[in-house]
């Protein structure tokens, strides 16, 4: 097509790159994880999330180029870890250990902390739920799973192991468990703000969406192939409202909830990275507050 007299022609309508600091000739969208300055191919040494520059992994710390660092850190500004992926261990574990206690205890275990709104549970013979007060339901929903069925935990586990660790290795181990928590509890809350209040919920499900949400901001902050991990939510998103009986609404919650807190981990600008990653936790928090004392009033 053929450009109107007296438009911008040639190399001035291609974006502008940076250039490789060691090689000011090179353009590069790369940057390295502790210091933040672009690099280019040549300079690029793997880490365990993203890339650093020679001389950052030369130092060992980066304290050279990041005043403010005083030990390694991750690109969101958590202390890199002998193990990167104790966390995601611990909670592996957790949910297995849960599970296995669903399956040996049986229905009354699991209907004595799902996620229910108002109703008469006939396993305990009385009516439950967290407008009744029960608040622990919305934390204990996230480490329960379909006792009936193995799909439903096999797949939780295998997603927390394949993205959780790399995520935990890029946030470090504090921010990486507020961001599995509170995605977790906003898909509590939401599920409770807007599912039907006699119908039982399974919550775990709603953590591991806020970590998908979170690994998909995290891709794109280090301009990875977005292709894979879109192609894996798209999946997930058509098995959650294609198939009965799934809570979509923890899904959607945690999903949306680990963007949020994701974008704010990343995307921090470094001299005030702490207040805006913990506030971006308060507002979800907020947000999940507000959304049970709502619910907690209409049932009441």
């Amino acid at each position: 097509m053929d450009q109107a007299p007296g438009s911008p022609q040639g190399p001035q309508d291609a974006p502008i790159l940076p250039t490789c600091y060691r090689h000011p000739d090179r353009e590069t969208g790369i940057r390295c994880v502790r210091c933040e300055r672009p690099i280019c191919p040549e300079c690029m040494i793997s880490a365990s999330v993203g890339f650093q520059c020679p001389e950052c992994v030369r130092d060992g710390s980066g304290t050279g180029h990041a005043a403010d660092a005083a030990q390694p850190r991750t690109i969101a500004g958590g202390t890199i870890a002998a193990d990167p992926r104790l966390v995601t261990k611990i909670l592996v574990g957790l949910n297995l250990v849960v599970f296995l206690v669903q399956l040996r205890v049986g229905d009354r275990f699991t209907d004595s902390f799902d996620l229910i709104g108002r109703a008469f549970v006939p396993s305990i013979g009385d009516v439950q739920g967290v407008a009744e007060g029960q608040w622990y339901r919305m934390v204990t929903a996230m480490f329960l799973h379909d006792s009936h069925s193995y799909f439903h935990i096999l797949f939780n586990m295998v997603s927390l192991w394949w993205i959780g660790g790399p995520l935990e290795a890029a946030l470090g181990r504090a921010r990486y468990v507020a961001l599995y928590l509170i995605s977790g509890l906003a898909g509590s809350a939401l599920t409770y703000l807007i599912a039907e209040p006699n119908q039982p919920s399974l919550g775990a499900s709603g953590a591991i969406f806020g970590l998908f949400g979170a690994t998909a901001v995290l891709m794109r902050r280090l301009n990875y192939d977005m292709r894979p991990v879109v192609a894996l939510l798209v999946i997930n998103m058509i098995l959650t409202f294609g198939w009965s009986n799934i809570a979509w609404e923890a899904h959607i919650g945690g999903l949306v909830g680990g963007v949020l807190i994701g974008y704010a981990m990343v995307h921090a600008p470094r001299e005030r990275r702490t207040l805006v990653q913990y506030g971006a936790c308060a507002l979800v928090l907020l947000a999940v507050v507000v959304m049970t004392l709502v619910r907690t009033g209409q049932l009441t």
